[in-house]
């Protein structure tokens, strides 16, 4: 692998990281519920997954588990978007901003898995 794909890899693993940080940081504001602890349990543990599947496929034993693994990345990026969108914000504006640059985030990643499937396969 050259230096610049390097660097690229290493990139992604941080960002799909911090994504799962700010999740967790976000959803300490929200209030709790029935419907809003299971969703977030939901939320938690997709948007851990993007990163956890990422540097599996990092470590991918052959090119079809890459891709298999990418797809699970772009799946997961997916779900967390649609579990941003369940949960109760109670309508805080401040919660709602970081709701909504959260999902635009999960977008962004499922575009890029989205991609590196598509070159991949």
């Amino acid at each position: 692998m050259s230096e610049n794909n390097t660097a690229k890899r290493y990139d992604l693993e941080d960002r799909t990281f911090s994504f799962a940080q700010r999740i967790r940081a976000f959803v300490r504001n929200l209030p709790l519920s029935l419907a809003n602890t299971e969703d977030i349990r939901q939320l938690v543990r997709a948007s851990g997954s993007v990163g956890a599947n990422y540097i599996e496929a990092n470590e991918a034993l052959s090119k079809k588990d890459f891709v298999l693994r990418a797809k699970i990345c772009r799946k997961e990026a997916k779900e967390s978007r649609y579990w941003l969108r369940l949960v109760d914000t109670a309508g805080k504006a401040g919660v709602e901003g970081e709701r909504n640059s959260l999902a635009q985030e999960a977008q962004e990643l499922t575009n890029i898995f989205g991609a590196i499937v598509r070159k991949s396969e």
